[in-house]
């Protein structure tokens, strides 16, 4: 009986991961050119930006000084720690003045477009200060993407005059961000990072897709996944990683958990959602805005937290 309730919910989640699919093909090419930025000092209302400043092989890069910005607008913020909530839930208001940037990070052979949807919702729910960044596919190093990542966030610090931001990485996203967090010293400008469907302990990938140097840096054993099982005492980011039970690329799906004693972390389980519906998936956005306004000492223990 069992086995057929998890069959019956993986033709659901696979039905629904052919829809996103089919979605985000069409809008896969108005996220191919990066946002554009309000240059500092000047005020910009919330709105959807249009493209992302790219640093060498696309990389993102600090935005020229000149470069004009627009503000992204998005989704929305709840409370503590992420636990389930309902799709559909109902939007409140205008945001805290004090929340730090987002800064979302797609997937491998991806790019903003993916993250429509969760944009939507978190400016929508108050979120004002939102940025998506664009990677290109032919990155071949988590590392020197981490580095660069890194300098993107100190330009967005030095135009908005925050000191931390938060990130919201998919997939490979959130492994690069990881990184940049644990071993260059990210900790000390991110404040919250929201993984989903990342491949915290490597991943069992298919074989032809591990011919990018990248993609095999995401298999189990890698020298990137051995290098985030090093120390990291005093890491003072908070760690939120989403995964799903249902996830057909994280293979085992538990290698999406983070488990690493010196980092404060809640894995939060995700049922009935496969790998490309996470950063569209509503009741999955309502969890991303609770772990972005949740404090640290309202957080619960790793695993204990579900969205349904």
């Amino acid at each position: 009986m069992p086995s057929t309730r998890l069959s019956a919910a993986l033709l659901r989640a696979t039905a629904l991961e052919l829809v996103v699919l089919a979605g985000h093909a069409l809008l896969y090419p108005t996220g191919i050119t990066g946002e554009r930025h309000p240059a500092a000092g000047t005020t910009t209302g919330a709105g959807t930006a249009t493209g992302t400043t790219t640093g060498p092989a696309g990389h993102p890069g600090p935005a020229p000084a000149s470069a004009p910005l627009s503000t992204p607008t998005s989704a929305a913020p709840t409370s503590a720690a992420p636990t389930s909530a309902p799709a559909g839930t109902t939007a409140l208001p205008t945001g805290r003045p004090d929340r730090p940037p987002v800064v979302l990070l797609h997937g491998f052979i991806d790019n903003r477009s993916v993250f429509v949807l969760l944009r939507r919702s978190l400016a929508r729910h108050g979120w004002h200060h939102l940025e998506s960044l664009n990677y290109s596919p032919l990155t071949c190093d988590i590392r020197t993407a981490a580095e660069l990542l890194g300098r993107h966030i100190e330009e967005i610090c030095a135009r908005t005059g925050h000191r931390e931001v938060d990130i919201v990485g998919h997939s490979l996203g959130g492994l690069i961000a990881r990184y940049y967090v644990q071993r260059l010293g990210g900790d000390r400008r991110i404040r919250t990072l929201v993984t989903l469907g990342t491949p915290h302990g490597g991943t069992a990938v298919a074989p032809l897709a591990g011919a990018h140097p990248i993609v095999r840096q995401m298999r189990s054993g890698s020298a990137p996944i051995e290098e985030l099982r090093l120390p990291a005492p005093g890491c003072r980011t908070r760690f939120v990683s989403f995964w799903s039970e249902l996830d057909q690329v994280i293979v085992p799906v538990e290698a999406a958990c983070i488990d690493h004693p010196d980092l404060d972390v809640v894995n939060v389980r995700v049922t009935g959602v496969g790998h490309l519906a996470l950063p569209v998936h509503p009741a999955v956005a309502a969890g991303i805005r609770q772990a972005l306004d949740a404090h640290a000492s309202a957080q619960g223990p790793a695993g204990a937290a579900s969205v349904a």
